[in-house]
């Protein structure tokens, strides 16, 4: 019964070492906001104009819902990107259009908390198969990293 059991108990670890990264390497990236989401959302475009990105628009999903008879908490989705940098993804692989432009979604929790959360370059890049565009992933997860560091009081 003892070698059964201590069996159990590693392949029980196995799967716990296998399956919890697999669950927390999801692709999200979330950031606490210091803000309000409509402060948050002006912040990030603010930065992304200040950078020279193009902005592409924010939909309001809160909105929406409201007007389908849906009871959504403030949630925005922020669109913007830089056309010679998003484009080198898609020239790479045609479906990273899927992850471009660039996604941030603004949201508030039952708390009260806002958060940003996006997709990390990383995973877009393992999602779809990209490997030869190093330094343009890097410079796109800088990019995020500094537009998002906006919302948080110094």
């Amino acid at each position: 019964m003892t070698i059964y059991l201590k069996t159990l108990i590693a392949g029980a670890a196995m799967l716990v070492a296998i399956i919890v990264p697999a669950a927390a390497s999801d692709g999200v990236v979330t950031v606490k906001s210091d803000y309000s989401v409509a402060e948050t959302v002006a912040r990030i475009k603010k930065d992304v104009l200040k950078k020279g990105i193009m902005f592409f628009g924010v939909i309001d999903q809160a909105q929406l819902g409201k007007k389908a008879g849906n009871d959504v908490k403030p949630s925005r989705l922020v669109m913007f990107g830089n056309p010679a940098l998003g484009t080198t993804f898609i020239t790479a692989n045609p479906e990273a259009g899927l992850d471009w432009p660039v996604r941030v979604l603004v949201y508030q929790t039952a708390d009260g908390g806002v958060y940003a959360a996006y997709t990390d370059f990383d995973w877009i890049a393992k999602r779809h198969g990209i490997t030869d565009r190093v330094s343009q992933f890097k410079m796109a997860t800088e990019v995020i990293q500094s537009v998002t560091s906006t919302i948080k009081k110094n």
